[in-house]
C-alpha cells in the first residue's frame, strides 16, 4: 500500500491481480460502471458510479483512492464496485484532482510530493503531502460526498467512506468532518507515518473528534502497523467506536472487499460486528 513518499508498489497494482481478485469475489449481477462529473470549487471532478439494481433510495459508500498515477485506481474501482452493488450498496469512486477521469483537474500529488522532496527534502516532502492532503484532496473529497447527497437515489443519511493508502488518510479525515454514517480505512499512512510527525498529529486529531465508528485493516506483512493499532488505540481512549483488524499477509484485498460488503444495507453500518 503506497501512499506517497516513495514508488508505487507495482506488486499491488498489476491488473492480473484485479482481475484475480474480482474473479474470486464476482457477484451473479454484475453492475456497470456510470461516468460522473461533479464541481469541487473551481474545477471539474469526474467518478464512476456502482448502482444496485432498482430504483432505490440507497445507502452508499464513497471509496477515496490511494496515490497511485494515472488510471491504476479503476481497477479497484472495478473491483470493489459491484461487490458493493451486489450487497445493495451505491458504490462512488471520485477520482480528486490530478488522478484517473480528473487528471487535467490539477497536479498530481505524487508529482507535487517528489518536487518537494527535490527542493527540500523528505520533511518538506511530509509537510506537503500533509497539507495536500488536508486542503485540496480533502475539499475534493466533500465535494463528490456533497453531490452523492443531492442524488434521488441515495440515502444522504447514511453515506459511508473508505478507502486506501492515501484514501485511507482522507477516510479518517472525512469522518472528522464529513457526517459519514462508518469509515473504513484500509493502511492509511503506512507508508509515511514513521516519516511524518504532522500527519500522526493530524489523524490522531481527527480520530478523537471523529463522528462515526471506524473500521481499520491492515495485512499483517504490511510496512507499518502503527498507524492502525496507534489510531484504533486513540479512539479507545476517548470511548469512540472502532475494530482493528489485521488480515494475514496474503488475504488484504480479499479481506477488503468481504468486510466492507457485509455492511447490512437494511440496518445501516452502526456496529462492525460482522467484520
Amino acid at each position: 500500500m503506497n501512499d506517497g513518499l516513495s514508488q508505487v508498489d507495482t506488486r499491488m497494482t498489476k491488473p492480473y491481480f484485479s482481475a484475480l481478485f474480482a474473479l474470486l469475489l464476482l457477484p451473479s449481477v454484475l453492475a456497470v460502471a456510470e461516468t460522473v462529473t461533479f464541481p469541487s470549487g473551481e474545477i471539474t471532478l469526474h467518478g464512476v458510479l456502482y448502482k444496485p439494481e432498482g430504483a432505490g433510495p440507497f445507502p452508499a459508500v464513497i471509496y477515496n483512492h490511494g496515490s497511485a498515477p494515472g488510471m491504476m485506481s479503476k481497477e479497484a474501482f472495478a473491483a470493489l464496485g459491484p461487490v458493493f452493488a451486489s450487497h445493495r450498496w451505491l458504490f462512488f469512486g471520485p477520482y480528486r484532482r490530478g488522478q484517473g477521469l480528473s487528471a487535467s483537474a490539477g497536479p498530481y500529488i505524487g508529482d507535487q510530493i517528489a518536487a518537494a522532496e527535490k527542493a527540500g527534502g523528505l520533511s518538506v516532502a511530509a509537510a506537503t503531502m500533509v497539507r495536500l492532503l488536508e486542503t485540496d484532496h480533502l475539499n475534493d473529497q466533500f465535494a463528490a460526498l456533497a453531490w452523492l447527497r443531492k442524488q434521488s437515489f441515495v440515502q444522504p443519511s447514511r453515506i459511508a467512506a473508505a478507502g486506501n493508502s492515501f484514501g485511507g488518510i482522507e477516510t479518517v479525515l472525512g469522518v472528522e468532518r464529513g457526517g459519514y454514517c462508518a469509515g473504513i480505512d484500509s493502511a492509511g499512512g503506512a507508508q509515511s507515518w514513521a516519516q511524518a510527525s504532522e500527519l500522526q498529529s493530524l489523524m490522531t486529531r481527527a480520530v478523537r473528534n471523529a463522528k462515526a465508528p471506524i473500521f481499520f485493516f491492515q495485512a499483517a506483512n504490511d510496512l507499518d502497523l502503527s498507524p492502525s493499532k496507534t489510531l484504533s488505540a486513540e479512539m479507545n481512549q476517548v470511548s469512540k467506536t472502532y475494530k482493528l483488524k489485521i488480515y494475514p499477509p496474503t488475504a488484504t484485498l480479499l479481506g477488503m472487499a468481504t468486510a466492507l460488503a457485509t455492511l447490512d444495507p437494511t440496518s445501516g453500518p452502526k456496529t462492525f460486528s460482522d467484520f
